[in-house]
């Protein structure tokens, strides 16, 4: 399983981004997959391919109407362990 936590935001649409990141994290609840909302990021698991398809499409998401968009990205992958976004706090 792939646990990444990530932050995103457009560089072009001035300094409050919320309705943005807002549109990512509807992205991530309509993916299903399990994650953690925090103050400066998002932490999710899943599989490889899920995780990364989710960022893509967080990616999408504000490329619609975003020139410059920057992410800060985590990734931990660790074979045959489930269910760390609480184990490892």
């Amino acid at each position: 399983m792939l646990l990444a936590e990530f932050s995103i935001w457009p560089m072009d649409k001035g300094q409050s981004v919320s309705p943005y990141v807002a549109r990512c994290l509807d992205v991530i609840d309509r993916s299903g997959l399990p994650y953690r909302l925090g103050p400066m990021g998002t932490a999710l698991e899943g599989e490889y391919d899920q995780v990364l398809a989710v960022l893509k499409q967080c990616f999408d998401a504000l490329l619609a109407d975003c020139s410059r968009v920057t992410a800060s990205v985590k990734l931990d992958y660790r074979k045959g362990y489930a269910g760390r976004l609480d184990a490892k706090v």
